[in-house]
């Protein structure tokens, strides 16, 4: 893009290299209402879903240890997973996408990074430590009872969320009710789910005490990749320098509509200057908005100074959001969608598969040829169901099969393994048969078919055959 960049420094990072502690001001204003309501309704569905029930089971539940995967009442098995492609990037696709159109607005509005730290660990910061310039002078203020008390106070608290968030996320893997009958017991009965609670505890603790918009800035790959994802027609947060320069007192008629008041720099939680141009830490909270309007209206101007706006907006121009990069965005976005819709619909309520049975690949015995084979079937259903398993394909005459004769019954996402032995006469062989085994629900007759198998056996004068029926030959 053609805005300035700030190349100077980083607006975390103190002229040594040091950290640089960030206090931002609290700010009020349009965006951050409607920020503080979208993030109170992102921690309520973050908190809420596993306690939602939908066909039985908690409304998203990734149930490892029955490899199981619960979303909104579809039930995905294992075999499935490869549906998470399309999950992921087409999440990953519809940020670069909703980036193009209108910048970093996930970083700011619904990243759950910037949604713990600005609206649950920084309100609890500023409900102990008071406003930024509060905290500065007790960060400056030498170590007395009243600080460490606070600090005591601030630190436990910070712990106490990260280890509510951290419980609350394994609660997606083992339920709230499996959750809460582990906390019943001694922590070595579930070591491994104890030892991830408590990394995440520290973890967050850490990212969140300390590490803080570092995160966004340093380990976040987002940000660097802005500049390609985005263009002149993108809608950012900018400064007006047209009519903010030059800066100067409200009272000079020379000067523009920026005072020099510094109040955008104040509320940045990553400390940047956005006068300078878009940044890389720009995290696209619009509280700088806030800010200057705020200001703005107490000068009795025009509010905008600072707004979400393109960089050709900026200039005066036209801003374009149908361009070609979105049309060609907004094509695969339709072509994702429907490949992700038949994909769904392509996964079956029940799996099936057949395999043969260790040990010799047939058997012979006096005139009679054996196979056998394991048939395992999968109800990856909600509820319980019956199965009906038949055979399909051209099978000899004088065929016997044992294993076919009974409906399976199998319990709400369980799996069964049936022994299926196929007997057929020695002289019926001339070559390998094929064949596969058709699983159907006696309910809803959906059936599925198993991969291939094949009956072998010595090969002798071939007899006619003929397709059967399973009721023709089930013995």
């Amino acid at each position: 893009m053609k805005q300035s960049l700030n190349t100077t420094s980083l607006g975390s990072i103190n002229s040594d290299g040091s950290k640089k502690n960030i206090h931002p001001a609290d700010v009020k204003g349009r965006y951050m209402f409607w920020r503080r309501a979208v993030s109170l309704v992102l921690l309520g569905i973050y908190v809420g879903l596993p306690w939602i029930p939908v066909n039985g089971f908690p409304a998203v539940f990734l149930d490892v240890l029955h490899r199981r995967f619960h979303f909104f009442g579809l039930a995905i098995a294992t075999q499935d997973l490869w549906l998470g492609f399309f999950l992921l990037t087409g999440l990953g696709f519809s940020l670069f996408y909703i980036t193009s159109l209108f910048g970093r607005v996930w970083c700011g509005w619904t990243c759950p990074y910037t949604v713990f730290l600005e609206h649950v660990y920084r309100r609890v910061e500023r409900w102990i430590d008071g406003d930024a310039p509060a905290r500065r002078r007790l960060d400056a203020a030498p170590w007395t009872a009243g600080k460490v008390v606070r600090r005591v106070i601030k630190h436990g608290l910070y712990i106490l969320i990260s280890a509510v968030i951290a419980h609350v996320f394994m609660s997606y893997f083992v339920s709230i009710k499996g959750l809460y009958s582990m906390m019943q017991v001694s922590p070595g009965e579930h070591f491994l789910a104890f030892g991830v609670v408590v990394f995440l505890t520290f973890a967050l603790y850490g990212a969140f005490s300390w590490f803080r918009e570092q995160f966004c800035v340093i380990m976040c790959p987002y940000g660097r990749l802005q500049s390609a994802l985005t263009d002149d027609h993108s809608v950012i947060i900018g400064y007006d320098q047209k009519r903010g320069e030059p800066r100067g007192k409200a009272s000079d008629p020379d000067a523009g509509d920026c005072i020099a008041c510094n109040r955008c720099v104040q509320v940045c939680p990553t400390g940047i200057d956005i006068r300078n141009g878009l940044q890389l830490e720009c995290i696209g909270c619009a509280a700088c908005i806030d800010a200057c309007d705020s200001v703005m209206s107490k000068l009795s101007r025009p509010k905008g100074l600072i707004r979400y706006d393109s960089y050709t907006g900026l200039q005066g121009g036209k801003t374009r959001l149908v361009r070609p990069r979105t049309i060609f965005y907004s094509v695969l976005v339709v072509l994702g969608t429907i490949a992700f819709a038949f994909a769904v619909n392509s996964v079956k309520p029940v799996r099936a598969s057949a395999v043969r049975m260790p040990g010799g690949a047939y058997f012979v015995t006096g005139d009679e040829v054996r196979n056998q084979f394991f048939v395992r079937v999968i109800n990856k259903l909600n509820e319980p169901a019956q199965f009906r398993l038949s055979l399909e394909g051209d099978m000899p005459e004088g065929l016997q099969v044992n294993g076919l004769d009974e409906l399976l019954d199998l319990p709400a996402m369980g799996e069964a393994q049936k022994t299926l032995v196929l007997s057929v006469p020695k002289a019926a062989f001339a070559g390998k048969i094929p064949f596969k085994v058709r699983v159907t629900d006696v309910d809803s007759e959906m059936s599925v078919l198993t991969s291939q198998l094949e009956l072998l056996g010595p090969e002798s004068q071939s007899t006619p055959t003929k397709t059967l029926n399973a009721k023709d030959y089930i013995q």
